[in-house]
């Protein structure tokens, strides 16, 4: 079995994982990151990247690089229900570089992160390494064990870090305390095809709701489905799915016929949970991880980004000083967890309406009073836009954490 030593152990390779390996080899801090997958081209994950991830990109001296990135953008989030459009979130007004939310594929981010990660000499990334175990002495994590195509592998390390998504397995070994909320829906995503005529809202209410994302030559197609409803639709056949989406969006019912059969949707079980305590000694988790979060706004990719923000700034001193107290574990959760707090109440509670609570029944069929306050009320509309764009504590690199010389810290 072979066996490294590191300052620090990432455990996810998804945006949380690699901002935050990124940020601490930065620092010049060794640090692993281990990667289930060989590769980050999988479909049907969040790829909003929103006006406060780019300012983090652009205080990184790479915003221009990251625009030519492939890309569409959206500056304001419109919706339908009862038939009658309406702006909900206006980020026009945001005083930020990219008053936008950038749409693109979160393997071509993945990939952005990685290529500037691997420039510091203290990064390191293993691919195809799943994690099987934690290292636990006595009460403290020490690091992990993994499986990879060459064999087992520990990593040891004074932090291992859990970034590795809703379904954790670092989550799942800890212990940690988890405090669940039911699930508000389940997501079913597809392909249609795109033509530049398309005039398609964002958002559709009606019999289920559906998001479509412009891909430049295709939308990904969100449809939300009550909790657990998915077989019960399934019986129905696929010509009911059809049938919806030309409902929901009749621009796009002259191809719903490309949904040939079933194996053309993936389902996402949504859940909204969140760990009670994100930390023990030696371990801390952050994103998803942590704290999973429905599609609902886009917000999920954000908020797992400026969790790694604040875990860089304020434990990459402590790590590299070789400092580090459970007690700094409890500050990253102190500073992010009320804007968790606050997004879940969001998703959960306000966007309840949002969305059916069986197949038979559809969103209202008039405006709810919501929209209609938006309509009435345009300042509503740059509200939203912050509270989605920004969020409520948007992170900013600390320009103290960058040591002007790239030394790597000593080994754990």
């Amino acid at each position: 079995m072979t066996e490294q030593v590191r300052t620090c152990c990432v455990v996810g390779g998804g945006p949380a994982g690699m901002m935050l390996g990124l940020l601490l080899a930065r620092q010049g801090i060794r640090v692993t990151v281990l990667e289930k997958h060989a590769d980050f081209l999988r479909d049907f994950r969040g790829d909003t990247i929103h006006p406060s991830t780019q300012e983090l990109i652009a205080e990184l001296g790479w915003l221009n690089e990251f625009h030519r990135l492939p890309h569409s953008r959206m500056d304001r989030v419109t919706a339908a229900v009862g038939g009658k459009p309406v702006v909900l979130a206006d980020f026009r007004r945001l005083k930020v570089r990219s008053p936008f939310i950038a749409f693109l594929p979160q393997w071509d981010f993945l990939d952005f992160l990685v290529s500037k990660a691997t420039a510091y000499p203290s990064f390191q990334l293993l691919r195809r390494a799943e994690v099987t175990d934690l290292i636990i002495e006595g009460t403290a994590v020490r690091g992990v064990r993994a499986q990879t195509p060459d064999g087992p592998i520990t990593v040891r390390a004074d932090l291992v870090v859990g970034a590795d998504g809703r379904h954790s397995a670092v989550r799942k070994r800890s212990a940690l305390p988890l405090a669940a909320s039911s699930p508000p829906m389940d997501v079913l995503w597809f392909r249609l095809s795109r033509r530049e005529a398309d005039r398609v809202e964002f958002f559709q209410g009606g019999k289920g709701a559906m998001v479509a994302i412009d891909r430049g030559d295709y939308w990904q197609i969100a449809y939300t489905i009550p909790a657990g409803a998915y077989a019960e639709l399934q019986e129905l056949g696929i010509a009911e799915l059809r049938r919806r989406i030309s409902v929901l969006a009749p621009a796009l019912s002259d191809r719903v016929d490309e949904l040939s059969d079933w194996t053309a949707v993936h389902e996402l079980s949504v859940r909204v949970d969140r760990l009670t305590t994100w930390y023990r000694e030696g371990l801390l988790c952050i994103g998803d991880a942590a704290h999973a979060m429905s599609p609902a706004g886009g917000v999920g990719i954000n908020l797992a980004i400026q969790d790694a923000v604040a875990t860089a700034n304020i434990l990459g001193p402590r790590l590299r000083a070789g400092t580090l107290t459970t007690g700094d574990l409890r500050r990253v959760q102190s500073r992010r967890e009320l804007p968790v707090r606050l997004t879940q109440a969001f998703q959960v509670a306000i966007l309840r309406d949002l969305y059916p609570k069986t197949l038979d029944t559809g969103t209202p069929p008039h405006q709810p009073w919501i929209f209609r306050a938006f309509n009435a009320l345009p300042p509503l509309r740059y509200a939203m836009g912050r509270f989605i764009g920004l969020g409520v504590r948007p992170e900013s690199i600390d320009p103290a954490t960058t040591p002007t010389e790239f030394t790597p810290a000593p080994e754990a």
